[in-house]
């Protein structure tokens, strides 16, 4: 199987043994970060720095002439990732001899919502998500469907891997996170992502709703779960608190702006790339949920873009939605967490890769090189030499 791993610019760039060291897992590609959120992040083995701290979402190259003049544009990053920092990396990697792709956070942005407030996800309680950027909204889907291009056709690229193309909800890590009080289930999760911002209480409007009932009915369905009472699971619990007439409404007028959206993205990228460009969506295959990988409906998703990355870190059972597509060529890549302090499971690769392969999966993704210890290092490359 193909086994690509995630890195950061900065842990490549001022180690010249970096490029060997990843090329030496075993691995035949880097996904390298092109355009990326804040984060804080370890660099074990860089000679120079053991933390790196990004202080906001930015770009990893200079952007170019397109965004002048346009009030949402992408951030320059800081000292963190100086000038061309994605490029000087990816030439690197690609003289230890390794295939790179890109790879592309978008609907993800806390200094947008922060600079840019009404671009941001509104809660029915008027609760703005600053690190969720609206997609209905035109000029926050034009922003995101340039980044995309810019963002993954850098050169030399081989493809990319556009992550977060779709809704953001409550779910997140945002800076010392307080949030789990209350067990919300995925019920509770979708009532806390609906958005209703101006844009979205007209999209309900279309749908035969009225945005500030609908608001009403969201804070009237949540009180019990405040008070403690369970959220059921799964669609059939969403409708249970919402009603079937207002849960079906939602989840189209939602449906249909995160799949306009992919479907322009990816025709974007492409319209921006060489030919045999390869575009990968991170995705769940549960429409409704939010998050870095997209909830998307499988057999739509692989008719636009050449495959999907789904998240494996707690079991292999995503695949299958996927795989019973039956596409032709599509790439289906089982994405491990290799980092054992953040819950990863190097030492299982092996048999987690041979369970993903018998559910359809064609690829491996490795998160991540870069923040991996040298025995999850050690570990990995000896899954990939039986892999």
């Amino acid at each position: 199987m193909k086994a690509s791993a995630f890195v950061y610019p900065w842990d490549v760039n001022g180690d010249p043994e970096a490029g060997a060291r990843i090329a030496q897992l075993g691995v035949q590609q880097a996904t390298l970060a092109s355009a990326y959120h804040s984060t804080r992040a370890l660099t074990p083995r860089h000679p120079s720095h053991r933390i790196v701290t990004a202080e906001h979402a930015a770009v990893l190259y200079p952007p170019d002439t397109r965004w002048q003049g346009r009030e949402l544009k992408p951030y320059a990053a800081g000292d963190w990732a100086p000038g061309d920092a994605y490029g000087e990396a990816a030439t690197a990697l690609a003289d230890a001899g390794l295939e790179v792709h890109t790879w592309v956070v978008l609907a993800h942005n806390s200094r947008l919502g922060a600079d840019h407030p009404n671009t941001s996800v509104v809660n029915a309680y008027g609760d703005r998500y600053p690190w969720a950027p609206c997609v209905a909204q035109p000029a926050t889907r034009t922003y995101l469907v340039d980044l995309a291009a810019e963002a993954a056709v850098r050169p030399g690229a081989r493809g990319t891997e556009l992550e977060s193309l779709g809704w953001y909800g409550l779910t997140h890590l945002h800076a010392h996170d307080k949030t789990a009080g209350i067990p919300l289930g995925d019920a509770g999760q979708y009532l806390m992502s609906l958005c209703f911002c101006p844009t979205c209480q007209e999209g309900y409007g279309e749908q035969g709703l009225d945005g500030e009932e609908l608001a009403a009915v969201v804070r009237t369905a949540l009180e019990p779960v405040w008070q403690g009472a369970p959220s059921d699971g799964g669609w059939a619990g969403i409708e249970k608190l919402l009603g079937d007439t207002n849960a079906t409404a939602t989840r189209t007028w939602r449906d249909d702006r995160a799949r306009t959206l992919q479907e322009t993205a990816v025709a974007a990228v492409r319209a921006a790339a060489p030919a045999d460009f390869q575009v990968l969506l991170h995705a769940d295959p549960v429409s409704y949920h939010c998050g870095a990988n997209a909830g998307v409906d499988p057999g739509h998703i692989l008719s636009v873009a050449d495959g999907v990355i789904v998240p494996c870190a707690g079991g292999t059972s995503l695949l299958t939605p996927f795989a019973e597509q039956g596409v032709n060529g599509a790439v289906l890549a089982a994405n491990f967490t290799v980092v054992s302090g953040m819950g990863g499971r190097p030492g299982a690769l092996a048999a987690d890769a041979e369970r993903s392969r018998g559910l359809g999966a064609t690829e491996l993704r490795l998160y991540h090189a870069g923040l991996a210890s040298e025995e999850d290092l050690v570990e990995v490359r000896g899954a990939l030499g039986e892999v």
